[in-house]
């Protein structure tokens, strides 16, 4: 579901919506889609002055610090004297039950910028799902987009379980919220007469060239599944990965860990993939 906003109140003259292979997002007219991938979307504005960021992880620890989190992710711009600021409580993007809003400054070639980032949480048993939407640009014209930007940035809904990288926690916590009350109905109606079909099959050679930059950007490797599932993209905070039936996923860095001592969930260690 997407979060309430009236389009009026953007001065970039309209909006359109996209449904991407895993997101469906909001794009301001004769903006450019950089990125459209299973971890990340990325935005920029025809005078390559503003952009918007939306980044995620799923299988992170629940005690996974959100400061750090935005620290990490927006450190992949290769910013020069990246500042964040305090959080402060923000709305949560769809699918997720928290989230935490940090003001930010950097310089990108010499040119000072600004922006402002949210890191959304969403929860599931001892692991969760860190989303970050960031807008930001030059400092000199940030005035002018501090109003709208940041809306357009957290309009992101995952389409596709296997958005950020594990099949179940966004999409669970997103189907949830698509079948509570009248306004996601109105919404739903809506979206349907205006969305853009945009067609972004990605054909295997693509596939293969874009297997490492998608690890490097999500931070993650590709583990296989022994219990059917798709393969999981998860973080690199753990060595070793083990998965039950219910696709419920544990991390150790110890070898010698086992979690079937205990319990009776029939973990199985998961495997390393490489196309």
């Amino acid at each position: 579901m997407y979060n309430n906003y009236n389009q009026s109140s953007f001065p970039t003259a309209g909006l359109s919506i996209w449904r991407g292979n895993y997101f469906n997002y909001v794009v301001p007219n004769n903006w450019r889609v950089v990125e459209d991938g299973q971890f990340a979307v990325v935005l920029v504005s025809p005078d390559n002055a503003a952009l918007t960021i939306m980044v995620g992880n799923s299988g992170l620890p629940v005690n996974y610090n959100p400061w750090q989190f935005v620290y990490e992710k927006l450190l992949a711009l290769q910013p020069y004297d990246l500042r964040i600021g305090q959080p402060r409580p923000a709305q949560p993007i769809a699918g997720c039950s928290a989230a935490y809003e940090f003001d930010c400054t950097y310089f990108s070639n010499g040119i000072p910028c600004q922006g402002l980032a949210k890191c959304s949480v969403a929860y599931s048993y001892n692991i969760c799902t860190m989303v970050m939407t960031c807008a930001a640009s030059h400092q000199s014209q940030w005035a002018n987009y501090a109003s709208w930007l940041p809306q357009v940035a957290s309009q992101v809904s995952a389409s596709n379980g296997a958005a950020f990288g594990m099949q179940g926690i966004m999409a669970q916590n997103l189907e949830i919220s698509q079948t509570e009350g009248q306004r996601y109905r109105e919404y739903r109606e809506w979206s349907q007469r205006t969305w853009d079909e945009v067609n972004r099959q990605r054909n295997e050679s693509l596939d293969r060239q874009n297997f490492q930059f998608r690890e490097n950007l999500g931070n993650v490797t590709t583990w296989t599944n022994p219990y059917g599932y798709p393969n999981a993209e998860l973080p690199n905070n753990y060595n070793y990965y083990w998965i039950n039936r219910q696709g419920q996923i544990y991390g150790t860095n110890n070898s010698t860990e086992n979690p079937n001592f205990g319990s009776t969930q029939d973990w199985v260690r998961m495997n390393r993939y490489l196309p």
